[in-house]
């Protein structure tokens, strides 16, 4: 294991969060959405990048945000499961960081209940939760949407 782990931080409401830069494939501008009947309410529809279906993610209602409609100058983070791959919306794309291991906590103390943080950080303007995306939908709303992706 490498002693540093490269993020890709984003913004949604002000808050900060991050993804391992090893499974981010890009960030793009938005794009429209179609929606995908009977998908999960965790998934605002469907992209297509490079003639590949994506679901799209509503983070907002993961981390019980206000819902928001996605905008023009919101982004579009594509990155990779384990399963398939995905877009988050994002408000906005910050930056690359790399940090020592050690300098990353365990999410249990500081955002109980929250197994799809793997890891929270300081920054010098502030915390940013790193989220594993594996995680990220519950076994019931994976195979919902594996359903909806089959109509």
């Amino acid at each position: 294991m490498t002693p540093f782990c490269q993020l890709l931080v984003f913004t949604i409401d002000c808050k900060r969060f991050a993804l391992q830069l090893k499974d981010v494939v890009r960030a793009v501008r938005m794009v429209e959405i179609t929606p995908l009947p009977k998908a999960p309410e965790i998934v605002l529809g469907a992209i297509t990048v490079q003639g590949t279906i994506v679901p799209v993610l509503d983070m907002r209602r993961r981390l019980g945000l206000a819902p928001r409609t996605p905008e023009l100058d919101d982004h579009l983070l594509i990155a990779r499961t384990s399963r398939r791959t995905v877009a988050l919306v994002a408000d906005t794309v910050d930056s690359l960081i790399e940090l020592a291991h050690e300098t990353i906590v365990a999410p249990a103390s500081i955002v109980p209940g929250m197994e799809y943080v793997t890891g929270v950080t300081r920054l010098d303007d502030g915390l940013v939760f790193i989220h594993d995306l594996d995680s990220f939908l519950s076994l019931d709303e994976e195979q919902t949407l594996e359903a909806s992706l089959a109509l």
